[in-house]
């Protein structure tokens, strides 16, 4: 696997916000129907709102205009920035953004199971663990033997069969903003997008630093407690990789040498 495929270990990486723990996998799923891609964010429709003549102001200024009453009372709230924009935060929005950084900023240890569906349809599965900050594994599924790590430094991309690796600077990733030390999105982040109901969360960002590009788009269950479900990436080329993840457990203490990046040929943890 290469680097230029960088989607696909972007959307590995984000899943290490909510990873599961390390464990032998259950085969490769390549027949199940994909799920379905999250297209990149467009202008949002508020269907209670009422006909009138196009306003006058810019598109921007109506994009980041705060919910209407009507839309406020339906206990569905949600604002997405025009093409290329960003959101200028509301107190509400705001608020929904440092649930999300509080969520990040209370994980330590985490794994679990995820089910990753790249742009071309293509589903693998495997076994994920996290510890913050910095460091997280994925172990894909036989018959993949892939292996992704993050060392809290570097992001490796290994293949056990071909005896090769790859390795990128975890800071030039966009998945550096949920696994440090502080997270803080409405400092490091722009935000792109803000949803919020009874059930859900999600939240579309970028990273303010131009060495890491791309979008995630974050998806947190709010029953019983706030939970990481999924995340998509969406690469420059406007490639989406989505990564869902379940079986989260965060009582054990994870063995720190597992995130440690290992020459392929002594790698002995995967399954």
């Amino acid at each position: 696997m290469k680097i230029s495929n960088l989607a696909v270990a972007a959307g590995i990486v984000l899943a290490a916000l909510s990873f599961p723990a390390y464990a032998g996998g259950t085969a490769a799923d390549a027949g199940e129907p994909a799920a379905v891609a999250v297209p990149a964010p467009v202008p949002a429709s508020r269907p209670n709102a009422k006909t009138e003549e196009p306003p006058q102001t810019a598109a921007p200024a109506e994009a980041n205009a705060a919910p209407d009453a009507d839309t406020q009372g339906s206990g569905w709230n949600a604002e997405v920035a025009t093409p290329g924009g960003v959101l200028v935060l509301n107190d509400l929005q705001t608020e929904v953004v440092r649930k999300v950084n509080g969520y990040f900023n209370t994980l330590n240890d985490l794994k679990g199971d995820f089910v990753q569906t790249t742009a071309d349809n293509k589903r693998m599965r495997g076994k994920f663990m996290v510890k913050r900050p910095g460091r997280f594994r994925f172990d894909y599924a036989r018959p993949s033997r892939q292996v992704i790590i993050s060392d809290g430094e570097y992001l490796a991309i290994q293949d056990l069969d071909l005896n090769n690796e790859d390795r990128v600077a975890l800071d030039q990733t966009p998945f550096r903003l949920l696994l440090r030390k502080d997270v803080d999105l409405i400092r490091d982040a722009m935000i792109m997008e803000v949803e919020e109901s009874d059930e859900r969360i999600v939240l579309a960002l970028r990273d303010k630093s131009p060495d890491a590009p791309g979008l995630i788009k974050l998806f947190l269950a709010k029953a019983p407690e706030l939970e990481l479900t999924e995340w998509v990436t969406t690469d420059a080329q406007g490639l989406d990789t989505r990564v869902e993840v379940s079986k989260l457990s965060k009582a054990e203490k994870l063995d720190a040498r597992l995130f440690k990046i290992e020459a392929v040929s002594l790698n002995k943890f995967h399954p």
